[in-house]
């Protein structure tokens, strides 16, 4: 049977291990290099930098370097024999340019560690390109967290409290923090597999390999959220979603934030359009995201989502390894 959680009794990482530090999409802003290595290395590992981390695309400066540059460093971090983990600086814009050209039969291969656990790898926002593609094409787990070459990592002393639990902690029983604005929209259990991301790049991504209406293979908990687009804007990418059979195929869904995504009421009204009277449980005003003291998620391993409704808080619940 496949090891839902292959970090249920031993944290994923511990002080010593290899991290690579790459930038899958977007180039790092002046002055945030350096503060991101020292602050992984203050947790004691042993830091590699990306030999095109600090580069820009000549042709697009939205880019950190080519596609090809980008895509070395990434496919190299994670081969290396090695590495524990691969961390994306930020996001931005870029990653998902670089799937055509990975194998990802070689990236399998290369997945475990000495140990036979898997590498990790962290990120979120542009990222979540990456983590449906590892989900699909390598088959382990991975950690949608805010990146530590971002504001937020620098200014949330909880944001950065959690990825450490995250990183260090064995994940049996470990709760997602939702934060206390946290409510049930529809009320239920559901166990299954944690899945989804940024709204724009799973919508971007209908289509491909990794993105198809039957990926998941099973209901799972759909984990959305989104940043700087409008209501109207939301509302086409939910539908794109919705007519693939994504939505219909959750079997309980998390909203996340929604960072300047319009005015509050408006996006409220519209999450309940697509949820409010949906069979499956859904918990929305979740801390996941882009908000300042984003909490981190796991994908692709077995979670409980408990959504009450006596006005209790919601939680989600990593479960331990299938017997």
């Amino acid at each position: 049977m496949t090891d839902r959680n292959p970090y249920a009794q031993q944290a994923p990482l511990a002080p010593g291990d290899r991290v690579w530090l790459v930038a899958p999409s977007g180039p790092a802003p002046k002055g945030t290099v350096e503060p991101a290595i020292a602050a992984l290395e203050e947790w004691g590992f042993d830091v590699q930098v990306g030999e095109n981390l600090r580069k820009v695309d000549a042709r697009a400066s939205y880019l950190a370097g080519s596609d090809d540059e980008r895509r070395s460093d990434l496919v190299n971090a994670w081969c290396d024999p090695e590495a524990s983990a691969v961390i994306a600086l930020r996001g931005g814009y870029g990653a998902m340019r670089l799937l055509d050209g990975i194998d990802f039969g070689s990236m399998a291969e290369n997945a475990p560690r000495p140990d036979g656990r898997p590498k990790l790898l962290t990120g979120s926002s542009d990222i979540t390109a990456l983590h449906q593609a590892w989900a699909h094409h390598v088959g382990v787990p991975t950690l949608f967290c805010p990146m530590v070459g971002n504001a937020v990592f620098g200014d949330s002393e909880r944001v950065r409290t959690d990825i450490k639990r995250w990183l260090f902690s064995p994940w049996s029983d470990e709760q997602v923090r939702l934060g206390e604005p946290a409510q049930t929209l529809t009320s239920g259990e559901f166990t299954g597999i944690t899945y989804g991301g940024n709204l724009s790049l799973l919508a971007a991504g209908v289509g491909a390999p990794e993105f198809q209406p039957g990926a998941p293979e099973e209901p799972g908990i759909l984990f959305l959220e989104d940043v700087d687009e409008d209501v109207y804007r939301l509302d086409n990418l939910l539908l794109q979603l919705k007519r693939i059979g994504w939505l219909e195929r959750a079997g309980a869904v998390v909203l996340g934030s929604w960072e300047s995504c319009g005015e509050n009421d408006d996006r409220r009204a519209l999450l309940r359009e697509y949820f409010g009277d949906a069979q499956v449980p859904v918990v929305w005003e979740v801390e996941l995201g882009h908000h300042p003291h984003a909490g981190s998620v796991p994908l692709g391993v077995h979670a409980k989502l408990s959504a009450p409704a006596d006005g209790a808080a919601p939680t989600v619940t990593i479960e331990p390894n299938e017997e």
